[in-house]
């Protein structure tokens, strides 16, 4: 799943392996934002109080009220923009190609990064992440499995397919972009771990069939 906050980027370079090079560093992982565990940061434009004349104007004590969606749009706006760049630098196959390696590697990092914080990295711990209420305000789901080595979600609205089909990134790209890196981030956890599922929001379908199984 803030996302992202992508600085303007050189010509795109004419090979494969430029522009996988130029994604990846341009790119910052999105993952712990992608899961709601983001800030957006210093929402600048935020309406403020009055300016004390004590009181330095990069001080004054900002507040704005923004929806969930307010804030997962906030948050993807340039990553958004930046996938358009692509699709008209190098097309739609080239451009899934290199989001898909990109939310591969973002998935790896966010399992690794996670069972670093975790005090042991146990098929129930990874899984109680995602038990309601948790993600409330990005999710619409409920748990279908929930076994020792087998756990199901069944998600019927997410704010990040949301986000991008409104703003025309569904389907592949989207699921490239966002949802591809979700098969790679249980085994960066734990490599006796894996995601199955075939059916997504984002690519069109009327629910998200998340598996996560547990290998002897």
């Amino acid at each position: 799943m803030m996302l992202y906050d992508i600085q303007p980027v050189a010509p795109i370079p004419q090979t494969p392996l430029g522009r996988r090079e130029l994604l990846t560093r341009t790119v910052p992982a999105c993952a712990m934002a992608c899961l709601g565990l983001g800030a957006v940061p210093g929402l600048l434009a935020a309406e403020g109080v009055g300016v004390g004349q004590d009181t330095h104007k990069f001080d004054v004590k900002r507040s704005r009220e923004l929806s969930s969606r307010d804030v997962t749009r906030l948050q993807n706006q340039s990553y958004i923009r930046f996938i358009g760049t692509l699709r008209r630098e190098v097309g739609d196959e080239e451009t899934i190609k290199l989001l898909n390696a990109n939310s591969a590697e973002v998935g790896r990092q966010a399992g690794q990064q996670q069972a670093r914080a975790m005090p042991d990295t146990t098929f129930r711990t990874f899984t109680a992440q995602f038990r309601p209420p948790s993600y409330a305000n990005s999710l619409t789901h409920e748990v279908v499995e929930d076994t020792d080595n087998a756990f199901g979600l069944r998600v019927t609205e997410c704010i990040w397919a949301a986000v991008f089909r409104e703003a025309g990134l569904g389907g592949e790209i989207g699921h490239a972009a966002v949802c591809n890196m979700d098969y790679y981030w249980p085994t960066a956890f734990n490599p006796k771990f894996r995601m199955e599922r075939d059916h997504t929001l984002m690519q069109g379908h009327d629910y998200c069939n998340h598996r996560y199984l547990q290998s002897a």
